[in-house]
């Protein structure tokens, strides 16, 4: 499908990524995740359970939605209506995080605010990814893709240095904030929310609705989007391939986002990393991400998505397993800072992926199937990390179950196929 708009439509596109990724950032991996599990749970590793449960809950809530609303899309022919839907519900949820207090009886509240927000915001991307092959020629995908990726670190990163220097170090706190009931970290949040409207706009008004024709009754959308999700074995059974990459990024994704998710927990519990140290840390770390998903883009073009794939995932098994041996903070921020380089890549890579393989007529419903990938298993991954760290007592023995999720994902890659 030729690109329905011009550079505009574009740059408003990967806006986006600037704008949503404050919350994988400040919420799920640096900040609230780290305050739920230092400051509001007993002891951080009941917290690193808590929040290992509570975000594979989320991956179940995510792993029913996702496919159908992909679908539903594609049968309704519209996108940015449900991608406004499910940004202002992740947009609202994350602004309650606010009245999570550093208390112990808060701790639901946190964990069941956070896991909507979660959902919401990976159910949204359906919609997101689903509209990059109407804002760039096949040619560019991997390049534009790419670059989405890289402003969202750049987000991310913009959040957490303003999320540092504005409110967690400032003392006294500004806006009259009680540091006793840790006010200035729980502000962060509103910081979150309030980046997610203030960039997010361009997206809806720039790039065009790429839905054809009449907009069937919700109902009827609903119902065919059953419909076509009941013929999804027959589509693997016609293109094993693209089930092969599905399963692999199942597993790939479910380890990566793991393994980025509990990043700030780890550094938090295992290295008694202080709030101020996290973000740094999180700052830096954004950076490497950030500068690996711009270069990575370029690599995936000239040598395609499957083997920018391979690449990122040798790096992140290899550097993995040194991250979880060491003992000292500086070497573990420092080959943290190399990992880091390859998430993006592996990220924006599966993505370009996709678009190029999926047929127009049913993208968004293969983007819901892409979602579904990274979400099926999503409680998997915390949930046994969680598990493991609460059987053990030790956060480093939770967090080595990721390498495997790693591992299995790179080897199932040899079955697909080259874009």
């Amino acid at each position: 499908m030729n690109p329905t708009s011009g550079k505009r439509a574009a740059w408003s596109w990967c806006l986006f990524d600037f704008a949503n990724s404050g919350f994988p950032t400040v919420i799920a991996t640096f900040v609230f995740s780290a305050y739920i599990t230092k400051a509001v749970a007993e002891t951080p590793e009941a917290g690193t359970a808590a929040w290992g449960y509570a975000m594979g809950l989320s991956g179940l809530l995510i792993a029913l939605l996702a496919p159908i609303m992909g679908a539903m899309a594609d049968k309704g022919g519209r996108r940015k209506p449900w991608l406004l839907l499910f940004s202002l519900i992740c947009v609202g949820t994350t602004a309650l995080l606010w009245f999570v207090k550093p208390d112990p009886a808060y701790l639901l509240l946190g964990l069941g605010l956070a896991l909507v927000a979660n959902a919401a915001f990976e159910v949204g991307g359906v919609f997101y990814n689903a509209m990059l092959p109407e804002v760039a020629t096949p040619e560019r995908m991997g390049r534009l893709s790419g670059w989405a990726w890289g402003l969202g670190y750049l987000g991310g990163l913009s959040c957490l240095v303003i999320a540092l220097f504005v409110l967690v170090q400032a003392d006294p706190a500004p806006f009259g904030l009680d540091r006793d009931q840790a006010e200035h970290v729980r502000a962060t949040v509103l910081l979150v929310a309030l980046w997610y409207l203030l960039f997010s706009w361009p997206l809806f008004a720039w790039v065009p609705e790429s839905g054809k024709g009449e907009r069937p009754p919700l109902n009827q959308a609903f119902r065919e989007a059953f419909a076509s999700l009941r013929g999804l074995p027959a589509l693997f059974r016609r293109d094993p391939p693209l089930g092969w990459f599905l399963l692999a990024r199942m597993l790939y994704i479910d380890g990566l986002n793991t393994l980025f998710a509990f990043g700030g927990i780890y550094a938090a519990g295992t290295f008694d990393m202080s709030f101020d140290q996290i973000i740094m840390f999180g700052i830096a770390l954004n950076v490497t991400a950030g500068l690996g998903a711009f270069a990575f883009g370029w690599v995936d073009d000239r040598l395609g998505s499957l083997k920018t794939i391979v690449i990122g995932l040798f790096g992140m098994i290899t550097l993995g397993t040194a991250v979880l041996v060491v003992e000292s903070a500086t070497a573990f921020v420092t080959l943290a800072l190399i990992l880091g380089i390859f998430f993006g890549p592996v990220q924006a890579a599966s993505r370009t992926h996709m678009a190029r393989i999926a047929p127009p007529e049913a993208r968004a419903e293969l983007f819901g199937l892409f979602a579904l990938s990274g979400k099926i298993t999503a409680f998997a991954g915390p949930v046994a990390v969680g598990a493991v760290t609460q059987a053990t007592e030790s956060q480093r023995w939770g967090m080595a179950t990721i390498i495997v999720f790693l591992v299995v994902g790179l080897g199932l890659l040899g079955k697909t196929r080259k874009a």
